[in-house]
């Protein structure tokens, strides 16, 4: 049985206090685009601006404005970011920089793929509510530069010796899921959704490790397991945000077997990345459990938990599952009483130890922007609205 006072607990959390203080906080009114490096306060204490979180920023607002309230704020907000980008953020071949100063330079090269992947994200979002197609255009035009690179994502940047051990991450055609949904109002309907079907395929058959009944984080080029740090690796919050992707792809195309298919490993996942002794998720698994590299591996992560509630209640809502429900409000119940800042509210924190003590006071940073929060409360509140 759903609570009936949660959905207005997501809701109000969203647009009285995450939203708001991003946009006191966050706008750089001098040079355009945001802060992201902001402390507890929201006080900012670093001013280099990275592509990642100014476009995911851009698009929250954006998607925001079309979902949400048609709130002129928010396309003004959008906008300030989005010339800053259109201005500064990319090269000549639509690949974009991984960082910039505050004032729009170049800090570092565009090695990032990701970087990419949100500013078309942004572009063709805030073209879709403003109706702009220079918006639009670039949002194509750095779609079209992705599918160029996918095969070789970093190019000339990456470090890394050929063909001896050659992976593929599972990042990368996560990504591409929902970005292609996400576009799917301005991109050819057969082509979107043929390349669609090439990446859920890739998922389920080359990243699944059928034995250990998991997706891997990183394999080999051919699907093979790798028996090194990067192929044992496991990333649980990964994977569930990668489920909710394609449930609401299946979803809309009406595929119930892709949908029960997808909440099957929601489940395996979270059952599996959960820690029994403190609670919480964990960051990182070794497949073989074996030392890792990562030694924030046991750390507790804010959107690791935030696209595990998503994932749990849009399970929920597409099937009825109880198991779903039962975990969602555990989650829940993790979540809210770990991340959320009890005394000065606003965003969360993000960065927590083993044990679910605060490690950083930030509630931004180079990782960290306006993205992964105010999205799953909306997502969670709306598909909390669909289960009554």
């Amino acid at each position: 049985m759903i609570n009936p006072n949660l959905k207005e607990i997501y809701l109000n959390e969203l647009k009285n206090e995450v939203l708001p203080f991003w946009m006191k906080h966050s706008l750089d009114h001098s040079c355009g685009g945001y802060y992201t490096c902001l402390g507890r306060h929201g006080e900012v204490y670093d001013t280099d601006k990275f592509i990642w979180l100014q476009a995911r920023q851009v698009w929250l607002f954006a998607y925001m404005y079309e979902h949400l309230e048609a709130n002129d704020t928010y396309i003004k907000i959008a906008e300030s970011g989005a010339s800053f980008l259109a201005n500064y953020g990319h090269s000549n071949t639509y690949d974009w920089f991984f960082s910039l100063t505050r004032e729009g330079n170049p800090l570092v090269q565009p090695y990032n793929i990701f970087s990419n992947t949100f500013a078309t994200l942004a572009f063709g979002q805030l073209g879709k509510v403003t109706k702009n197609n220079d918006y639009l255009d670039l949002s194509l035009k750095t779609y079209k530069r992705i599918q160029e690179r996918m095969n070789n994502p970093k190019g000339v940047y990456n470090k890394l010796y050929p063909n001896t051990r050659d992976l593929k991450n599972f990042a990368l055609p996560m990504i591409m899921c929902n970005l292609t949904h996400e576009l799917s109002f301005i991109l050819p309907t057969n082509n979107a959704q043929s390349f669609t079907d090439e990446l859920i395929k890739s998922i389920f058959s080359e990243f699944y490790h059928e034995e250990y009944d998991v997706i891997l984080e990183n394999v080999y080029k051919d699907g093979s397991f790798s028996d090194s740090f990067e192929g044992r690796l496991v990333n649980p919050g990964h994977v569930l945000e990668a489920m909710w992707f394609i449930m609401d792809i299946a979803h809309d195309r009406g595929d119930d077997a892709l949908i029960e298919k997808s909440v099957k490993l929601i489940l395996r996942m979270i059952d599996y990345g959960w820690d029994e002794e403190y609670g919480g998720i964990f960051y990182f698994k070794d497949i073989l459990e074996k030392p890792m590299q990562q030694l924030e591996w046991d750390q507790k992560l804010w959107w690791v938990h935030l696209e595990a509630l998503v994932a749990l209640i849009k399970a929920y809502e597409y099937t009825r599952n109880k198991d779903c429900l039962d975990w969602f409000y555990k989650v829940h119940d993790y979540t809210w009483s770990h991340f959320r800042d009890p005394d000065f509210g606003g965003e969360w924190y993000g960065y927590l130890n083993r044990e679910g003590k605060v490690l950083i006071p930030l509630k931004g940073g180079k990782w960290k922007g306006c993205f992964h929060t105010p999205r799953a409360l909306f997502q969670i509140q709306r598909s909390l609205s669909n289960c009554r």
